[in-house]
Protein backbone atom coordinates (compact mmCIF):
# COMPACT_ATOMS: atom_id res chain seq x y z
CA UNK A 1 0.00 0.00 0.00
CA UNK A 2 1.20 3.44 -0.77
CA UNK A 3 1.62 6.40 1.60
CA UNK A 4 -0.93 8.46 -0.49
CA UNK A 5 -3.71 5.13 0.35
CA UNK A 6 -3.19 5.80 3.88
CA UNK A 7 -3.78 9.32 4.08
CA UNK A 8 -7.26 10.09 5.87
CA UNK A 9 -9.37 11.94 3.71
CA UNK A 10 -10.08 15.28 4.25
CA UNK A 11 -13.13 16.45 6.65
CA UNK A 12 -15.78 18.86 5.87
CA UNK A 13 -15.22 22.08 7.06
CA UNK A 14 -17.41 21.70 9.99
CA UNK A 15 -17.14 22.07 13.89
CA UNK A 16 -18.22 17.76 14.07
CA UNK A 17 -16.79 17.20 11.18
CA UNK A 18 -13.11 18.34 11.82
CA UNK A 19 -13.42 17.31 15.74
CA UNK A 20 -13.80 13.05 14.16
CA UNK A 21 -11.01 13.73 11.83
CA UNK A 22 -8.76 14.95 14.73
CA UNK A 23 -10.02 12.15 17.03
CA UNK A 24 -8.63 9.88 13.99
CA UNK A 25 -5.33 10.75 13.11
CA UNK A 26 -4.48 13.25 16.38
CA UNK A 27 -6.25 12.23 19.29
CA UNK A 28 -4.31 13.80 22.41
CA UNK A 29 -5.11 17.27 20.79
CA UNK A 30 -9.03 17.31 21.18
CA UNK A 31 -8.46 18.44 24.86
CA UNK A 32 -6.29 21.56 22.49
CA UNK A 33 -9.31 21.63 20.16
CA UNK A 34 -12.17 21.77 22.68
CA UNK A 35 -10.05 24.44 24.63
CA UNK A 36 -10.17 26.54 21.48
CA UNK A 37 -13.39 25.72 20.02
CA UNK A 38 -15.13 27.47 23.31
CA UNK A 39 -12.56 30.38 23.33
CA UNK A 40 -13.80 31.09 19.97
CA UNK A 41 -17.77 30.80 20.40
CA UNK A 42 -17.24 32.89 23.47
CA UNK A 43 -15.53 35.79 21.66
CA UNK A 44 -18.22 35.00 18.82
CA UNK A 45 -20.79 36.47 21.43
CA UNK A 46 -18.51 38.98 23.00
CA UNK A 47 -17.37 40.47 19.52
CA UNK A 48 -20.93 40.15 17.73
CA UNK A 49 -18.88 38.71 15.19
CA UNK A 50 -18.34 35.28 12.98
CA UNK A 51 -14.67 35.63 12.62
CA UNK A 52 -13.30 33.48 15.83
CA UNK A 53 -15.03 30.55 14.83
CA UNK A 54 -14.58 30.75 11.49
CA UNK A 55 -10.43 31.46 12.13
CA UNK A 56 -10.82 28.76 14.59
CA UNK A 57 -12.58 26.84 11.71
CA UNK A 58 -9.53 27.13 9.58
CA UNK A 59 -7.02 26.69 11.94
CA UNK A 60 -8.16 23.57 13.17
CA UNK A 61 -8.29 22.28 9.13
CA UNK A 62 -4.73 23.68 8.57
CA UNK A 63 -3.96 21.77 11.57
CA UNK A 64 -5.75 18.37 10.60
CA UNK A 65 -3.96 18.76 7.14
CA UNK A 66 -0.84 18.63 7.98
CA UNK A 67 -1.44 15.54 10.73
CA UNK A 68 -2.99 13.76 7.85
CA UNK A 69 0.06 13.97 5.18
CA UNK A 70 2.62 12.15 6.23
CA UNK A 71 5.15 14.44 4.23
CA UNK A 72 4.30 18.15 5.86
CA UNK A 73 4.15 16.87 9.39
CA UNK A 74 7.90 14.98 9.38
CA UNK A 75 8.83 18.75 7.75
CA UNK A 76 6.32 20.25 10.79
CA UNK A 77 8.00 18.03 13.45
CA UNK A 78 11.88 18.50 12.29
CA UNK A 79 11.64 22.21 11.85
CA UNK A 80 9.76 22.25 15.45
CA UNK A 81 12.69 20.63 16.70
CA UNK A 82 15.26 23.02 15.38
CA UNK A 83 12.99 25.93 16.70
CA UNK A 84 15.57 26.66 19.58
CA UNK A 85 18.45 25.32 18.37
CA UNK A 86 22.12 26.82 19.14
CA UNK A 87 22.82 27.37 15.91
CA UNK A 88 20.64 30.60 15.06
CA UNK A 89 21.20 29.79 11.01
CA UNK A 90 19.58 26.60 11.85
CA UNK A 91 16.86 27.99 14.16
CA UNK A 92 16.36 30.80 11.41
CA UNK A 93 16.32 27.83 8.79
CA UNK A 94 13.64 26.18 10.68
CA UNK A 95 11.80 29.01 10.90
CA UNK A 96 11.92 29.36 7.28
CA UNK A 97 10.28 26.16 7.10
CA UNK A 98 7.75 26.25 9.58
CA UNK A 99 6.06 28.88 7.63
CA UNK A 100 6.15 26.84 4.71
CA UNK A 101 4.81 23.95 5.79
CA UNK A 102 1.60 26.23 7.14
CA UNK A 103 1.26 28.04 4.56
CA UNK A 104 1.36 24.52 2.29
CA UNK A 105 -1.36 23.07 4.38
CA UNK A 106 -3.28 26.35 4.27
CA UNK A 107 -3.21 26.64 0.67
CA UNK A 108 -4.42 23.25 0.48
CA UNK A 109 -7.64 24.16 2.94
CA UNK A 110 -8.41 26.87 0.65
CA UNK A 111 -8.16 24.80 -2.41
CA UNK A 112 -10.73 21.85 -0.71
CA UNK A 113 -12.84 24.62 0.59
CA UNK A 114 -13.63 26.01 -2.67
Amino acid sequence: MTAAARLEPRPELTPDALRAALAAIAPDRLDEMRAMKDDAFTKTVEWQSLRPVQSWVLIWAREIEIARRPDLSARYAQAQNNLEHEDPAVAREALGELSAVLDEAMKAVREWSE
